[in-house]
């Protein structure tokens, strides 16, 4: 599956939320999904663990209507975003 089809099928999650295009696709799908683990849109005093939304993601692509390998494949580029956000994080950034 080719980022700018696992980003249509992120896309198809968020019905009511605009998603900000930039010229590259894998560079969309990667702002959007770090923004999501990172609870941007929630106020600060509200924020979730990226932990904790990357288990309200998994939750939301498997309940949803995509096909078995584009929620496997959303759900494997969750993990490996989060994984880089735990890297970051050891290298002296912060979750």
């Amino acid at each position: 599956m080719t980022r700018i089809e696992l980003l249509e099928a992120y896309k198809s999650l968020w019905s009511n939320r605009a998603l900000p295009m930039d010229e590259n696709p894998a560079l969309t799908l990667k702002n959007a999904v770090e923004k999501e683990l990172n609870d941007e849109m929630t106020h600060p005093r509200l924020r979730k663990t990226p932990h904790q939304k990357f288990s309200l993601s998994v939750k939301r692509i498997v309940t949803s209507s995509l096909d078995d390998n584009q929620k496997i494949q959303l759900i494997e580029y969750h993990l490996h975003i989060l994984e880089e956000l735990e890297n970051e994080t050891i290298r002296g950034g912060s979750l």
